[in-house]
Order: structure tokens, then sequence, then C-alpha cells
């Protein structure tokens, strides 16, 4: 019988993993039904490998100032992360069709010049940015602000990624086959660990399934060292709902161009207060089904 891996977005501070795990479980049941299903598997086979401790869940109670505080703190004294933030912050610029003029007019008012320098080391250019994009996707702003740095976090910082993949390669260690099932930036891990699997790992995913997943944005695509299609991995679906703000494209020829190529669904109306939620995502009949129907094949 196969095993379920759950494997979480943002990490989740003061929360316990079986808290999550039900949770998560309990969203799935609820997208089960819906499709007339139930659980097609005990509990005790479902694994949910924690990393809450790793980074810090800052999206809660935190707006775009505060955030654009962060990216700016976090790209002072680095170039690599300035090049980072800004090549994302220009993707969805562009993706918003933002104009310079509106950043203007967002820029906070503090007796400055209107018109200030462009560039994630200037706080008030960052903020005016976060807080313009969440005028076009509401409740945006902090969100991508947040993930940018924790992306990047995980993408460049050895001992982060290292910690993360310790943590989830435990839910991998017996020979069953595994059903993957990641959110956000859980689907940058799975696809990063997955890729890196060998023959002597012994990993077998018939089927990766990957929510309001982010890699099909170029400034994370750019720098993953490739793209390819996991080698132990079958089958990939991919689902975003088109008003997450994390899941900017779909994982398509366009944007992440693999072999086999991967199924995509994106019509998922996510109910959730940002749209990005897994729960929204979980307790979807059709993405429930698809995890129904991948553990019992």
């Amino acid at each position: 019988m196969k095993e379920l891996v759950l494997i979480h977005g943002r990490s989740q501070e003061d929360k316990q993993s079986e808290t999550l795990k039900r949770e998560w479980i309990a969203a799935w049941e609820r997208g089960l039904g819906r499709a007339g299903l139930s659980l097609p598997i005990p509990v005790e086979r479902i694994r949910f490998p924690f990393y809450g401790d790793t980074l810090r869940d800052l999206v809660r109670g935190v707006d775009e100032q505060s955030a654009a505080k962060i990216i700016v703190r976090g790209a002072q004294d680095d170039a690599a992360a300035s090049d980072f933030l800004l090549d994302l912050l220009d993707e969805y610029i562009v993706a918003c069709r933002i104009g310079e003029d509106e950043i203007n007019r967002n820029i906070p008012r503090d007796g400055g010049p209107l018109v200030i320098e462009r560039g994630v080391q200037n706080w008030r250019w960052v903020h005016a940015v976060l807080r313009t994009i969440d005028q076009h996707m509401p409740g945006g702003g902090a969100l991508i602000g947040l993930l940018t740095h924790d992306v990047y976090m995980y993408l460049r910082k050895t001992n982060v990624r290292t910690v993360i993949h310790r943590g989830v390669g435990a839910a991998f260690d017996n020979p069953s086959d595994k059903v993957v099932v990641a959110h956000s930036l859980g689907t940058i891990v799975a696809y990063m660990m997955l890729r890196q699997s060998t023959a002597q790992t012994g990993w077998r995913v018939p089927t990766l399934i990957t929510l309001g997943s982010p890699l099909g944005i170029k400034a994370i695509r750019d720098r993953l060292g490739g793209v390819s299609h996991p080698v132990c991995v079958g089958n990939w679906f991919n689902a975003l709902d088109p008003h997450d703000v994390v899941a900017l494209y779909p994982l398509d020829q366009r944007n992440f161009r693999v072999t086999p190529a991967i199924e995509n669904k994106t019509d998922v109306a996510n109910h959730t207060g940002n749209q990005h939620g897994i729960e929204g995502y979980l307790d979807d009949p059709v993405i429930a089904r698809r995890i129904h129907d991948a553990l019992i094949a």
C-alpha cells in the first residue's frame, strides 16, 4: 500500500506537526466528501514532515510595510539577495502591468522627494512596489515580500536547506511508494529533493501533486540549477487558483518545460482569505480525487 507525504509551505511557528497534519487531512476529507469519496488509507500511512522551526511564519499579521523592511534588511549586505529580490519584484511588476507612475503614487510620504531611486535596498521603493501589487492582487503584497525572503534563504543558504531536507527526507525512510502533495515553498523543497534523488536513494513517487506553486516564476526557476522532470516521479499534477499571488504562472511548457509535461489545473476557486491557503486547495473535489486515485492506483 502506498503512503502519502504532505510537504507544507512557509513555516508554521507556534504550531505542532500533529495539529497541522490534522488540519490538512480534515481539509482533504471535506474535498473527498464533495467527490463522494472517503480516506483511502489509514491516517498512520500519511506522513507530515515538519520544518516549522527552520523558517518563521511571518504572514499572519504582517502588512506590506513590515514585509518591505524584512526584504531590505535581508538584502543590505548580500548582492545575490538583492539581485534575486529585484528580479522577482520586476517580474511581478510586469505580470501585474504596473507602471512607474503607480509605484510613485504609493511611495510613503516622509518629506522626501516624490520620485526615489529604485532598488531592493531602498525601503520606500520596495514598500511602494508591494503596496501597488497589493492593490492589483489584494492581500498579496506582504505575502510576496515574505515569500521572496524565505525562498531566497532556502535556495542560497546551505544550512537552511540541509535542515529542511533532513526533516523532509525522514518521510522517505522506508521503501513504500510515496504520493507526494506539496504546497507553496514546499513545492520547491519537494522538487529539489526529488530531482536530486538517485537509484541508490530508492525513492519511488508515482504521483507528485503541487499546489499554489511558485516554481513557474522565472526569478525562482532560473536559480534552481536547471529544470527537469525528477527521475523518481511518474505523473506530475499541478493546481492553482488564478488569483493566488504566489502561483503566478502554471507549470506549463512556457514556464516549466519538462518532459513529460506537467498536467495543470488552473481554475481552482480557493475560498481562503489570501487565496493561497492550503485548505482551499485540499478541499477542492477535483484535487481531493486526484490524491485519492493516486493512492489506490
